[in-house]
């Protein structure tokens, strides 16, 4: 008798009763960390952020499903590949290894794209680069990152202190633009001439004083620099940019969420590109 395919993936769902599996502690880990796995899988969860994984093309590792969402795991596994481990797991045990406080039954580990510096500053030419420069809440990355995309932006720098783009907040936030933007970590302090080099002018974002973003040149070859949500950008960041732009709103704000400020720019370079 030949088996259908939903019924093959099936065969593949490995029971798991104990918490203490290694592969459920690998993926725990992975969440509460925000960090990869040490063969670099990053942790996903939840039925929209997993389809957007597959649809990005990303590479699956394992898929863990809850007994509640035995039907998601018949819809999904036939997209999966033979390699993907897949196991189902009790409804306590699943929300156990998820940070969600409602989950929705379905996780994975993925690979991301992998892309250099020079991958991300070659697309400066496609699109405004973004330097997140000390971003800590992981819901504005993924606002930025989600805008990023919808904006067309060339690529994602990340500097230090910024949250991690492998936190399940961030990647839930970007509706899956994570997994298809060129993103690198990259130095974003002193001498940003020798990171980025001369042909991309430097653009910051600022709260009070600079060039109205209607006024602003955002044409050609550019990066624009994007601050801690309290502090904004260090005095020495400031000093290496080409140019500081505001976005002109009531005094009755004293500013805007940096997620906001940033979606706002990237349009307008976008507009301007006429994209």
């Amino acid at each position: 008798m030949k088996l259908t395919s939903n019924y093959a993936a099936e065969t593949r769902l490995r029971r798991v009763e104990g918490r203490h599996n290694p592969l459920l502690k690998e993926v725990r880990k992975a969440f509460a960390h925000a960090q990869c796995t040490e063969d670099g899988y990053c942790a996903i969860e939840g039925l929209h952020i997993v389809e957007e994984a597959v649809r990005s093309g990303l590479k699956f590792r394992a898929a863990l499903f809850s007994d509640s969402a035995a039907t998601l795991a018949k819809r999904l596994l036939p997209q999966f590949g033979a390699h993907v481990e897949t196991a189902i797991l009790p409804d306590k045990i699943f929300a156990g290894v998820v940070p969600s406080e409602t989950p929705q039954g379905v996780a994975a580990l993925v690979r991301f794209k992998a892309f250099s510096l020079e991958d991300v500053l070659s697309r400066a030419q496609a699109g405004a680069l973004v330097a997140i420069a000390g971003v800590q809440d992981p819901g504005n990355l993924g606002t930025i990152l989600r805008s990023a995309e919808a904006f067309e932006a060339g690529g994602i720098l990340l500097g230090e202190g910024t949250a991690s783009h492998f936190n399940s907040k961030t990647i839930r936030a970007s509706a899956g633009s994570v997994f298809r933007l060129p993103i690198v970590k990259a130095a974003l302090t002193e001498n940003l001439r020798a990171t980025l080099g001369q042909g991309i002018r430097l653009i910051a974002t600022s709260s009070h004083k600079g060039t109205a973003l209607p006024d602003a040149k955002l044409t050609g070859p550019l990066a624009i620099f994007v601050g801690n949500e309290g502090s904004g950008l260090s005095r020495d960041l400031l000093k290496q940019m080409d140019e500081i732009v505001v976005i002109p709103h009531s005094s009755k704000v004293e500013s805007l969420n940096a997620g906001v400020a940033a979606s706002l720019v990237l349009y307008e370079a976008a507009r301007q590109r006429d994209f």
